[in-house]
């Protein structure tokens, strides 16, 4: 079932957790289980999974907050690549949530829906062909950062890459270079971080952010714990 998958996806971009670690074989069994992706990107994925495995707990975890936490241009908040600071995602946020609670998945007041594992998770709730065609939406998002991760030579890289491969879709090229051509600055560059988690000026009126697809206008940034591990 898809299902699987998408429940081993969302725990994958997760913080590191002695759990995660301890289900590490359980994540690539339902991966393999499935079947649905390529070769080449269960590959990947069996690479990111035995660095998850067998790594330092506390060394996974100083990457991935350099990686997610430090660096924006890496956020697994979808919609901080898409609304950045407009005043488009308080509306989107409450859209997703409901969307979220029409299909039956409750999340708490402490949580925002856009968060990227929670993404995954409550696409496993879903039938297959509508799973991808939400996914497909943010596409060109998971795309460029594939690449950004690729220029990290980050095994992360490969969840990014199997996600597109899940979806189906195809991004389109200038969409992607449209999110590439956003700042990235080097993790261990203090000064360059800073500049850009300042406060962007929010726009008003007919030139806010705005998105075409349905589903990117209904997320915004977002933190959410560990997803559930597959069993």
């Amino acid at each position: 079932m898809m299902s699987r998958s998408f429940k081993a996806l969302s725990a994958l971009p997760s913080y590191p957790t002695a759990e995660l670690k301890a289900a590490a074989q359980d994540i690539r069994a339902s991966i393999a289980s499935d079947g649905l992706l390529p070769v080449v990107e269960r590959r990947r994925l069996d690479q990111l999974i035995s660095e998850v495995e067998t790594s330092d707990l506390y060394d996974l975890q100083e990457t991935y907050v350099l990686l997610f936490d430090r660096t924006r241009s890496l956020s697994l908040h979808l919609f901080e690549h898409v609304h950045g600071e407009s005043r488009d995602r308080g509306q989107a946020m409450i859209d997703l949530k409901t969307m979220y609670e029409q299909h039956g998945l409750m999340i708490d007041a402490a949580e925002l829906p856009d968060f990227l594992p929670l993404f995954l998770e409550f696409l496993s709730t879903l039938p297959g062909a509508q799973a991808r065609e939400l996914l497909a939406q943010p596409a060109h998002i998971l795309s460029a950062l594939a690449e950004r991760l690729h220029k990290r030579s980050s095994a992360y890289e490969a969840v990014f890459r199997a996600l597109v491969a899940l979806s189906s879709a195809q991004p389109k090229g200038e969409e992607v270079d449209a999110v590439l051509r956003e700042p990235d600055p080097d993790p261990t560059d203090f000064a360059a971080l800073d500049a850009t988690w300042e406060d962007e000026p929010v726009n008003f009126g007919p030139s806010a952010s705005s998105c075409k697809d349905t589903l990117v206008s209904r997320m915004r940034a977002a933190r959410r714990p560990a997803a559930n591990t597959p069993t």
